[in-house]
């Protein structure tokens, strides 16, 4: 027995010897004909032993067996299978697959190879993306591709963003669809742009239609990470670091304040002492830059951990991000943090059928804060309050209160008006930005669970025809709870119940509300992929997919708190005899579809697709409930013909022409149906239905070119489209008559956009130093050809008032000007308004049309390079021949209050021919009150959005890839628009939250 263990224990000791003499280490670089290739994937074959080449495209294997053979595959290159044969150095040379590089673009419910597409589909850049630093997917288009509009609403962290493919086609919604991994949604807030994979717009009726009646505003389709055959890696990438406000507008300060007051009351032709000459140099003043003590040094952070591997069989990768953002307003109320967690699995159960699932879970929180200038607007109240008030009272002031430290009404002493209480017809009773921050409790907080799982199987022979099957649902949980706590001095006033409270939210108040959304998504599809003779390639697809979606919301509010304390903000700690409000509501619609598509080659050279999609929306009634939204589209690659073959230094020539249609249901739910209510026992109408409802349709063309020189380093494609949509789906206000109704919707307006689309793409990889440029720029004119309150040949956000034509000099001026006007109240100095028909009278029939808030011309440039260890990136973007309406600054510099100005005003009239841009400052109406020209600005910019710098070490043991870098974002910016941002959604600028500048260091470890 003793003998048998010796001679096992023999047996086992020679193996495992034997294996270690045999493993042997293989190094060696992988690179093509212009040089090394980073990313290439080197497998023992059979195994999941593998690694991966370097920035140099080096790299180091241990194999188990001196005769295995390496794998060596990446994406666009043909796959090399190598003998080791005992070698311990194999250099290779890929060679590039063609193919490869044209099935990575996605198209709809399909792929299809690049050099077939006929219709407008741009793939974005994920190596450009992903440098963006930005946490949301939507920002990290900007600049990116040709005809894409991105914009933030606001620069406050967590706030929605605003992306527009090829103008504004209604006044409705004009967002795209968005498609994850075969799942639509409106919404991309939630996605972890490290997860994406590939991402593709397609921006014509041609390519879009497929997807039918929500495709109106063009649709970005997404595919998420999935796992790699091989052992398992992991990725970590962290980076942290700060921002700050800059291009602020410059504030007067105390002295210059007082001057300027001084001036308007002199210019105001009241009577006796002028009180702020006689204020000059009081003691309690303070010298408070008001935007100086608002905004602060913002913080962030930012984790991204993955782990991905698998066999030939099972494939994975999970995913966990993490981000915390700190805005630039002073007291972190406006935070937000997201964590994110996706996981990935694809399977092959056997040759021909195949399963996977997608799975993400976002919980997100939002720390809000009026960032538009709205209620309470704590920005714009930074720009308004006058700077001889101080941010805090002094202690030994008796109205000072430990809990509420701040200043509010002007010189407080008590709270009657009348006797003196505060100084209130000499500096106006603005908020104090800096009181309102601290008092801000707004949270919202957003539970997302977002996937699919899916089956495929193959049919036929040579699995020519494939049917997928494909499941999603979209859950999301939402919670609101503001909490609105009293504050400020006692102005007198309020209820009894209320007397002696500070003025603002007098009394306080809880509102909370709670909702769900659910959209569940079925689709199915067939596709039949088939070459036949090797000339003829055949694709086509046809499927349905129905969509059920339904919201559902509870809400409830109460007043007058007795317990403050954070642990006592509950509904039920709130007042119970009076106002107290609940309420809940629920909605649902539906959508199903039959659609299909087919794609027919010819050698390679001549294509055509069509597209044909029928849907069935509840939001219309049965007689208009289906939309048909057909189309088709041609190419034809010239490059390929015989007559250019021997042309050597073009790589690509191709024409392309496509139309279509596409549709739009983005209105309320019921929207044809009448809806009442009981009011006091009896039956009123809220609003009247509209039975012949139907849907909005875009019909678009679009021409285009794609070039590729010198083996398509350098690659230009052009396009020219025309987008015309009409039965625009607009709500109309009834007649009083009719009773307080809310506006019906009805089918009422054309809107045309048109343009030219240009992208450049150049890449050196010659030699050690390799560098490239990535360039885009985009023209559009949207003008509206039928539309109700609306002129015909105008934008659709454009802006109409009086013009101004400069400032009146002299009282003969103003004569001249106003000669049909019967004791004009104009005085020297006063803004001089175009008398459009001459008639010496400045009326309404003298306003026009005075800016255009939808861009002219966007455009994006993008250089890189890099030098052995070293790279480098840096993105400029920007737009032109684009209006905003600053009112921000019509309530600073040209507000009858005394509010604060901004230095611009130390330029106004003061004599004549001192200015003819600026009027005289005062207390009574200049002119400045009516809606005009003075307000409309250019908000064209120029930015630099992006610069980062890289290093990658790569001789470290264990260590696939450490990577250290600095990115910094909005670090510079060229506009002649004065308010706080020229970049955000609204028209109107009441004191925007503005982008903030950011400097980041960041490491990213790859094993």
């Amino acid at each position: 027995m003793k003998k048998q263990i010796t001679y096992c224990l023999h047996i086992i000791v020679v193996m495992f010897f034997g294996s270690v003499v045999n493993a042997q280490n293989v190094t060696g670089v992988v690179s093509d004909m212009n040089g090394p290739l980073p990313g290439i994937n080197v497998v023992e074959k059979g195994t999941t032993n593998g690694t991966a080449t370097d920035f140099d495209g080096h790299y180091n294997i241990t194999v188990m067996d001196s005769q295995a053979i390496l794998v060596f595959s990446g994406i666009g290159f043909n796959t090399m299978e190598l003998a080791v044969n005992g070698q311990t150095q194999i250099n290779v040379e890929l060679t590039e697959d063609l193919e490869t590089l044209d099935e990575v673009v996605l198209v709809g419910y399909s792929s299809q190879k690049k050099s077939t597409l006929t219709g407008a589909v741009s793939v974005v850049n994920l190596t450009n993306l992903e440098k963006t630093r930005v946490v949301n997917v939507a920002k990290a288009l900007q600049g990116q591709v040709a005809g894409v509009q991105v914009t933030s609403s606001t620069g406050a962290p967590g706030d929605p963003i605003q992306v527009r493919i090829r103008g504004e086609g209604t006044i409705g919604n004009n967002d795209p669809l968005y498609v994850i991994d075969g799942i639509p949604t409106r919404d991309i807030n939630f996605l972890n742009p490290a997860d994406i994979e590939s991402m593709s717009i397609l921006k014509d009726a041609s390519a879009a239609a497929i997807y039918g009646s929500r495709a109106s505003g063009g649709v970005v389709l997404i595919t998420t990470k999935s796992g790699k055959v091989g052992k398992v890696s992991f990725d970590v990438n962290y980076y942290t670091g700060i921002s700050y406000a800059s291009n602020l507008p410059k504030m007067l300060n105390t002295e210059q304040y007082m001057n300027t007051v001084e001036k308007a009351w002199i210019n105001s032709s009241r009577s006796g002492t002028n009180p702020y000459t006689a204020d000059k140099g009081r003691s309690d003043f303070s010298d408070t830059d008001w935007l100086d003590e608002l905004f602060e040094t913002g913080r962030s952070q930012n984790l991204q951990l993955t782990a991905s591997g698998g066999s030939e069989k099972i494939q994975f990768l999970l995913s966990l991000g993490y981000n915390d953002q700190d805005g630039i307003v002073v007291y972190d109320h406006d935070k937000y943090k997201r964590l994110n967690y996706r996981t990935n699995l694809n399977v092959d159960l056997t040759e021909r059928l195949k399963i996977g699932t997608n799975l993400q879970l976002t919980y997100a929180t939002q720390d809000a804060l009026s960032s538009k200038g709205d209620e309470p607007g704590i920005i714009r109240h930074a720009l308004l309050r006058p700077p001889v008030l101080g941010v805090y009272k002094d202690k030994n002031d008796p109205t000072y209160s430990v809990n509420d430290p701040f200043t509010d009404l002007p010189f407080y002493q008590h709270n009657d008006k009348d006797t003196g209480g505060w100084e209130s017809d000499k500096y106006e009773w603005s908020q104090n930005p800096v009181a309102l921050a601290y008092f801000t409790d707004d949270v919202r907080s957003s539970f997302r669970t977002f996937g699919n799982i899916y089956a495929e199987y193959s049919f036929l022979k040579d699995k020519e025809l494939t049917f997928r099957t494909n499941v999603g649902v979209d859950l999301s949980f939402y919670h609101n709870k503001k909490f609105n706590a009293n504050f400020g001095d006692d102005d007198g006033g309020g209820s009894d119940r209320d007397k002696g409270q500070g003025r603002q939210n007098r009394p306080n108040s809880l509102n909370e509300d709670r909702a769900e959304s659910r959209t569940i998504t079925f689709n199915n599809t067939l596709n039949y992929v088939k070459t036949i003779a090797e000339k003829h390639d055949l694709s086509v697809l046809v499927g349905t997919e129905f969509i059920e979606n339904y919201d559902s919301s509870v809400g409830a509010s109460r007043m007058r708190f007795g317990i403050t304390d954070p642990t006592f903000r509950y509904i039920d700690y709130g007042g119970t005899e009076v106002d107290v409000w609940n309420g809940g509501s629920a909605s649902e619609w539906a959508l199903f579809s039959v659609f299909g598509s087919g794609t027919y080659v010819y050698d390679g050279k001549y294509m055509v697709t069509a597209n044909l999609r029928a849907d069935a929306s509840s939001r219309f009634s049965e007689k208009n409930r289906w939309g048909y939204f057909p189309s088709v589209s041609a190419g034809w690659k010239i490059s390929d013909e015989n007559f250019l073959k021997d042309v050597s230094w073009l790589s690509n020539l191709k024409l392309r022409a496509g139309w279509g249609r596409l549709g739009n249901q983005e209105i309320d739910n019921y929207a044809y149906l009448t809806l009442i209510s009981q009011v006091d026992g009896k039956v009123v109408v809220d609003r009247y239905g509209n039975d012949d409802l139907k849907w909005e349709t875009s019909e678009s063309s679009n021409f285009g070119i794609d070039l590729g020189f010198l083996r398509n380093s350098l690659s230009i494609s052009a396009d020219y489209f025309v987008k015309r949509t009409t039965d625009i789906l607009l709500p109309v206000g009834l007649p009083s008559i009719v009773g307080d109704v809310s506006p019906t919707i009805v089918n009422a307006g054309e809107v045309l956009n048109k343009g030219f689309e240009f992208t450049l793409n150049y890449r050196n990889s010659d030699h050690a130093f390799k560098y490239g440029i990535n360039a885009n720029f985009a023209t559009l004119i949207n003008s509206v050809e039928r539309l109700q309150t609306k002129e015909v040949g105008q934008s659709l956000n454009s802006f109409f008032g009086y013009k101004m034509e400069g400032i009146y000099q002299n009282q003969a001026e103003i004569d001249a000007h106003l000669s049909g006007t019967l004791n004009p109240s104009a005085k020297p100095g006063d803004i001089k308004f175009a008398d459009l028909n001459d008639d010496g009278i400045i009326n309404s029939d003298d306003r026009t049309f005075t800016g255009d808030a939808i861009p002219d011309l966007t455009y994006g440039v993008t250089l890189f390079a890099n030098y052995k260890g070293f790279d480098f990136s840096c993105m400029f973007q920007g737009v032109e021949g684009v209006d905003k309406y600053n009112d921000a600054k019509k309530i600073i510099d040209y507000d009858t209050r005394p509010f604060n100005y901004t230095t611009h005003i130390l330029g106004a009239w003061d004599g004549e021919g001192t200015s003819n841009t600026i009027p005289r400052v005062t207390f009574e109406d200049n002119g400045s009150s009516k809606q005009s020209s003075i307000y409309v600005e250019d908000a064209s910019y120029f930015r630099l959005k992006n610069i980062e710098i890289g290093y990658t070490v790569n001789a470290i043991q264990g260590l696939q890839d450490l990577r250290f870098y600095i990115s910094g974002q909005n670090l510079l910016t060229s506009t002649k628009y004065t308010g706080l941002d020229p970049e955000s959604t609204d028209t109107t600028d009441k004191g925007t939250y503005p982008l903030a500048s950011s400097v980041l260091l960041g490491v990213n470890v790859k094993f």
